[in-house]
């Protein structure tokens, strides 16, 4: 699955547009991370843990839409976009979506 956050792929033209695809999840901080994230804010320093859980959530976010694009029968996904919204006291969703299109070889 191709996927970029411009409108056209290089070298390729759009044979069929899908439409908007999209996934998300939310994700929890655990208390081991908040522990040492207050260690951190004293001493300064990258949030590990946070940044773990970010990644592993855009991770599991993109699998969604590329799996609901395929599902359509796209081989890409153009203009896409990543957003990030508090929902609940320590949880986060990471939404991800963009325009499922097909695209010659």
């Amino acid at each position: 699955m191709l996927l970029t956050n411009i409108d056209i792929i290089p070298n390729k033209n759009i044979i069929e547009h899908f439409g908007l695809v999209s996934g998300s999840t939310v994700r929890a901080k655990n208390v081991g991370s908040d522990i040492l994230a207050s260690f951190k804010n004293v001493i300064g320093g990258e949030l590990q843990g946070y940044t773990s859980l970010l990644n592993e959530a855009r991770e599991e976010a993109t699998n969604r839409m590329i799996q609901q694009a395929q599902s359509l029968g796209a081989n890409a996904i153009i203009n896409v976009r990543f957003s990030t919204s508090s929902v609940a006291q320590g949880a986060a969703e990471i939404y991800v979506y963009g325009t499922a299109v097909l695209t010659d070889s």
